[in-house]
């Protein structure tokens, strides 16, 4: 029995060996068809752009507001859309705010009422389910504050069941408790026209005389305020409730002149950032407020504000040919950049020629001589970021720039030695805007210098809990990462700022040894992000949270050898990692984490790369329906579809080096 035993032992290793041999021999074609995929991606003038896909409550939007404006729709295209939305709902009858996931009630609202304003009539089966869940899981009554407003401004619900933000809030001085400047970007773009139209109450054309009552289970009529959200304090919200109730008393009390004076700075700060083709903040939801906010008040549809501002949107669409949807922003400089370094790891001449294209159109995207609205509170820093979009001066971030920063610098290594560094300058400007751009306490936010009022996360406007952008593990990671890559060593340095970036980064560890990951989901992607800083700050293997971190990543490994986490590990009541199906985005930062960490020859690596190579398809690229990058916690999902061709690449291609060059050991800040 023994020797049987045994003997099957022997043979399942002798078969996994013989596996691993396979998967070796594969991994060279696995590379080259994956670099051909993503070369035949690049455009002309060098950069990458792929779709960036949320939630069903863009496209949905983007159908309201056209009925909002009392436009002619393009049928064809709201047809498209309907069918988007319709394969979008889930098995639960409503629709998910991430793939395969739970109800949410605002979705649910906002994609049955754009689908009825399309012409879905409320008996169709689709309809009927849409409906059922809404109402088995509490009615629009549920809906969150955004979605509340939208209501509002269709007539559905009272203007007494949406916060008070009255828009003499644009008057305040900086030293208030509220202040623009203390919100975030995406805050204060978004906020900042709804003011105006919170106070100016506009009734939306809706030609179709479209409306939702079914969805309530309480006349609409008598909807109140909704109830503390999940993440708010009971004794701040308390307060700020009060605080709201005075504030509507007294707002009809106000001089007429102050409000007045009011709308003219709330509408001049729109007006000073829309940001032509662009669009306001260069995302979905400040630009659809914008245009509606120019539209109540008086501008015409052909005012050259209102036609560059309303083209905008339309720049977001996706047309499939059979359905369409809507984007929330473009990510042209995120895409280019990361691909840049999948291309540089890969190593070719051809992946080394594609990518100095790409940081070539990168370059004069640099942000050099405006100073955005970080500069409220760094006013002495120069500008030398990147934004996310391909324009959208007023809001670079560090996230981006330091990728781009890290890829050109690698970049200029690998030129043949006499020829000039040309990217020094803007590597260095970046350098200097991210130090700039450093919180008190080490860390960095995406696009913000200490933006941690928190209390302001309790006001009842504030029900998404995502007013801030504050210091996260994953941005001061990069930057770290960024910095230690520049400059060898600089985390030896007592107090400088690799530093003091270095030890905010190891207080934020979990105690289990993973890092929480604000912009990608969500532990497999911080812990990733960790890893690369701690490498290029020269912690070795061996160090507690190198070590830690790793064991970790083996730990949450799928039994299929992937890696996949879940949106529901932002859950307040859920505690770490959440298992999902493995997807190829997760498991290459997985892996890209564990070969950071030195753990290239390990059978957590060896499997994770078998993962990879088996789920490659023909064309060279790997299936991911799933919503890996994150938004907002909780709130707002995100589906890079660039996520799955550059990543696996990228992780494939480095396996393959540090297997090759015997050091083990990752030489660059990502």
């Amino acid at each position: 029995m023994r020797y049987s035993s045994f003997r099957s032992m022997a043979q399942a290793g002798a078969v996994e060996a013989e596996r691993t041999l396979t998967r070796r021999a594969r991994l060279e074609p696995a590379i080259d068809a994956a670099l051909a995929a993503v070369l035949a991606d690049q455009r002309d003038d060098g950069h990458w752009v792929y779709e960036l896909e949320a939630d069903v409550t863009i496209p949905a939007e983007y159908v309201l507001m056209v009925h909002y404006l009392g436009e002619t729709p393009d049928t064809a295209l709201e047809r498209k859309i309907g069918t988007y939305l319709r394969r979008r709902q889930g098995d639960h009858g409503g629709w998910p705010l991430f793939h395969g996931g739970a109800f949410d009630p605002s979705a649910s609202v906002k994609a049955y009422f754009a689908l009825k304003m399309i012409g879905d009539p409320p008996d169709a089966p689709h309809m009927a389910r849409g409906r059922s869940a809404i109402l088995d899981h509490g009615g629009a009554e549920r809906s969150n504050v955004f979605t509340r407003m939208l209501l509002a401004l269709f007539g559905e619900v009272p203007w007494s069941a949406v916060p008070v933000m009255p828009v003499e809030i644009a008057l305040l001085p900086r030293w208030a408790p509220f202040h623009l400047s203390k919100v975030s970007y995406w805050t204060r773009t978004v906020l900042t026209p709804l003011l105006v139209l919170g106070a100016l109450r506009p009734r939306a054309r809706n030609p179709r005389a479209v409306g939702v009552p079914e969805l309530f289970l309480a006349p609409p009529d008598g909807l109140g305020l909704a109830p503390r959200a999940p993440h708010q304090d009971r004794m701040w919200f308390a307060l700020f409730r009060a605080l709201e109730s005075l504030m509507r008393l007294l707002a009809p009390r106000l001089p007429a002149r102050l409000r007045r004076r009011a709308l003219e700075q709330a509408a001049a700060f729109v007006r000073a950032r829309l940001n032509g083709e662009h669009g306001l903040g260069a995302i979905f939801p400040a630009m659809v407020n914008a245009v509606q906010m120019l539209d109540v008040l008086g501008l015409a549809p052909d005012a050259p504000e209102s036609s560059a501002a309303r083209r905008a949107i339309d720049r977001l669409l996706v047309d499939h040919g059979a359905e369409a949807y809507c984007q929330p922003c473009l990510s042209p400089v995120w895409d280019t950049a990361l691909m840049c370094h999948a291309l540089l790891e890969t190593g070719t001449p051809r992946a080394l020629d594609a990518a100095r294209r790409g940081l070539d159109w990168l370059l004069p995207l640099q942000i050099l001589d405006q100073p955005g609205d970080w500069a409220a509170r760094r006013p002495d820093v120069r500008p030398g970021g990147w934004a996310f979009q391909y324009e959208n001066a007023c809001y670079p971030d560090v996230d981006d720039t330091a990728v781009v920063a890290m890829a050109m610098h690698r970049a200029a290594h690998l030129e043949p030695r006499p020829l000039p560094d040309r990217y020094a300058d803007a590597v260095a400007r970046a350098r200097e805007w991210i130090v700039g751009m450093q919180g008190r306490r080490g860390g960095w936010g995406a696009f913000e210098a200490d933006n941690t009022h928190d209390y302001l996360n309790h006001i009842p406007f504030a029900d998404h809990g995502a007013l801030l952008d504050p210091p996260t593990a994953d941005v001061s990671a990069r930057c770290l990462s960024m910095l230690a890559q520049l400059e060898p060593g600089a985390c030896a340095r007592r107090r400088s700022p690799a530093a003091r970036a270095l030890g905010w980064l190891l207080r934020r560890q979990e105690a289990n040894g993973s890092w929480y990951g604000r912009w990608g989901v969500n532990y497999v992607y911080g812990t990733w992000c960790a890893l690369c800083a701690l490498a290029a700050a020269g912690l070795p293997p061996e160090a507690p949270p190198v070590a830690r971190a790793a064991r970790w990543l083996a730990y949450v490994q799928n039994p299929d050898g992937g890696w996949g986490e879940g949106g529901d590990s932002y859950r307040l009541d859920h505690t770490g990692h959440a298992w999902a199906p493995s997807t190829a985005s997760q498991t290459a930062w997985a892996l890209l984490g564990l070969m950071a960490a030195g753990a290239v020859e390990t059978r957590a690596v060896t499997r994770g790369i078998a993962w990879l190579v088996d789920h490659q398809r023909a064309d060279g690229l790997w299936d991911e329906p799933q919503h890996t990058a994150t938004g907002f916690p909780r709130v707002f999902y995100l589906r890079y579809h660039g996520y799955a061709r550059y990543f696996p690449l990228w992780a494939l291609a480095r396996y393959r080096n540090l297997r090759a060059g015997g050091s083990g050991r990752v030489a660059f800040g990502m």
